[in-house]
This record gives C-alpha cells, structure tokens and sequence, in this order.
C-alpha cells in the first residue's frame, strides 16, 4: 500500500523528467504500478482509511509521483454534476482541446506540494484523449472526450508525464489574472 512517505515531493528530479511509453501487454511491475496507484486514490477517499493512514485524499495520482516514470495516470473523481469518473490510463496523448479555458476558483493541489499555493492554473475546457485503459480482464484502446473539472484533473496528472507542475502555469506576477475565453468549473452548491 503506498502511504505519504512513499509519494515524492517538490524538489525531486524525477518530478521534473519526462516519462518514457509503458510496453503493452504490461510487465508484472508496471500492472503492480498501476494497482498500487488505484489502490491508493481509493483508499485516500476512504474517511476511515486515509486517517488511519494520514492519506491526503487525491482524484488522481501519476506514476512520477511514487519515482516510476513511465507514462501511466489514474483518475478518480467526481464531476460537477457529481458523476464519478475512474480512468486508469497508459500511454495517454491528449489528441486535442479547446480554445475555451476554465480554472479551479480555490485553485489547484497537489499530492506532490506539500506548500499553499495561491493562483488560476488556466486548463483547455475540454480535452479528447487517446489512451488505454487498465482492468484486470483486459487493457483497451480507448478515445476519451473529458470537460470541465474532469479535464482539469486530466491535464494536471498528464503535466506530471511530461515533469509539469502545476505551479508552473501560475502567473507569477499576477496569480488571480483571468485569461480571456475562460470560466470557472462551476460546482453550484454541493460541492
């Protein structure tokens, strides 16, 4: 079971390299790799568990953030509507987005910065994603077509492939700029 000591922080190197494709049909290790992290979004959601624990409850986690650096993500959220969204990825490619941008009103964070980071992180309003898609009975190539908040947790695990973080898209000199043609992910009062 992966705990907190075992998610790598800001400051590591292997945060900031590129991953490599994962071969398919998977090795044992990298199937283990993929569990481990669906194990731990699960868990982490878990009021019971994550205190026993002391789990930060995380929508996504990607491979870099436990030292594999290999292109693998898996989300685990629900959306603003309240629809739950489990995608255990390999080898995503963000295939297209849109013009039109949104942002999380409180912002983004990370299970990877342990520090308060204020600011927008301004993400495409819609992405479509090639990737495929984990399960014990078999892996499938599939094309996904992700909005608001989902595609926010989408790009913001996706950066972690590529040694993105999200305080890399903070303005710096203005962290609460609104960029033109984008809205906050409305969340209306549940959440």
């Amino acid at each position: 079971m992966i705990l907190m000591k075992d998610i790598i922080r800001e400051g590591n190197v292997v945060l900031r390299t590129k991953c490599e494709e994962v071969p398919i049909p998977l090795s044992p290790e990298d199937e283990q790799t993929i569990k481990d992290m669906i194990e731990y979004l699960f868990q982490s959601q878990d009021e019971d568990v994550a205190k026993k624990y002391n789990l930060r409850p995380g929508v996504g986690l990607a491979a870099p953030q436990i030292g594999v650096c290999k292109k693998m993500l898996v989300i685990l959220a629900y959306d603003e509507k309240g629809d739950s969204h489990f995608y255990p990825m390999i080898n995503p490619k963000l295939v297209s987005y849109s013009e039109e941008k949104t942002y999380l009103d409180s912002g983004e964070g990370c299970l990877s910065v342990d520090r308060d980071v204020k600011g927008y992180v301004h993400r495409a309003k819609r992405v479509t994603v090639e990737t495929y898609i984990y399960s014990t009975e078999k892996i499938m190539k599939v094309r996904l077509r992700l909005k608001n908040y989902i595609a926010v947790v989408f790009q913001h695990e996706y950066d972690h492939l590529n040694g993105i973080l999200f305080v890399d898209h903070i303005n710096k000199t203005n962290p609460f700029e609104i960029v033109p043609n984008s809205t906050p992910v409305d969340f209306g009062q549940d959440h």
